[in-house]
């Protein structure tokens, strides 16, 4: 199906080319959204008529997208999931809950701003591009931990925060081992009395 474009679409045209579509493409997404126009005569005469302002409109807009993506510039947004030691989310992160995290911080974007080729659904920093108006987009940080103290960690460190063991874990001595260690102290403490007492007995005799 042949169609005129209303707007940038990436990997497709800019506003007012006129592509081919598949059909299934064109009815259940660029015409219902207000993104094309079949490319009929009469459509074709329409959007001549209103190129002028449609270009004035969408050169307003991409300046106010551009201020928002400055404004956004470094953004990292915390979400706090229930996670396996490995870091695999018990669940999966989507569109939708990055939007709502986004829109928490103070940026009010909807899911359909979100790109992203698959739902995140491990533990870690993601950076998640952003589409603010057709010809701007930003890329934000998606920080997934199983706590906020974590999340924090993650974003100084810039790497997952799991349930494995690190070397601090390592060099702490487990109950069982500090017990052993007591014990041999004790062991060599009584060793040492034992041998002070014969010195002293022998002492005594001479």
């Amino acid at each position: 199906m042949q169609i005129i474009l209303l707007e940038r679409i990436e990997k497709l045209g800019q506003m007012g080319d006129l592509v081919n579509v598949k059909p299934g493409y064109a009815r259940n997404y660029l015409l219902p959204q207000g993104k094309a126009l079949r490319a009929n005569k009469a459509n074709i005469e329409r959007f001549e008529s209103e190129r002028a302002q449609r270009e004035a409109d969408n050169l307003t807009k991409r300046a106010e997208a551009e201020t928002q993506a400055k404004k956004m510039e470094g953004l990292a947004v915390n979400m706090v999931r229930a996670a396996s030691e490995m870091g695999q989310l018990f669940g999966s992160v989507t569109s939708r809950d990055i939007a709502e995290a986004v829109t928490e911080a103070g940026f009010t974007i909807s899911r359909s701003q979100v790109i992203m080729d698959r739902a995140i659904k491990t533990l870690g920093l993601t950076d998640t591009r952003i589409r603010l108006h057709p010809e701007v987009s930003v890329s934000v940080i998606v920080n997934i931990a199983r706590s906020l103290a974590e999340a924090d960690t993650q974003l100084k460190t810039g790497v997952a925060v799991t349930g494995e063991a690190d070397d601090n874990d390592q060099q702490t001595a487990s109950p069982a081992e500090t017990s052993e260690d007591a014990a041999a102290t004790a062991e060599g403490d009584n060793s040492a009395d034992d041998a002070g007492t014969a010195s002293d007995t022998d002492d005594d005799q001479s």
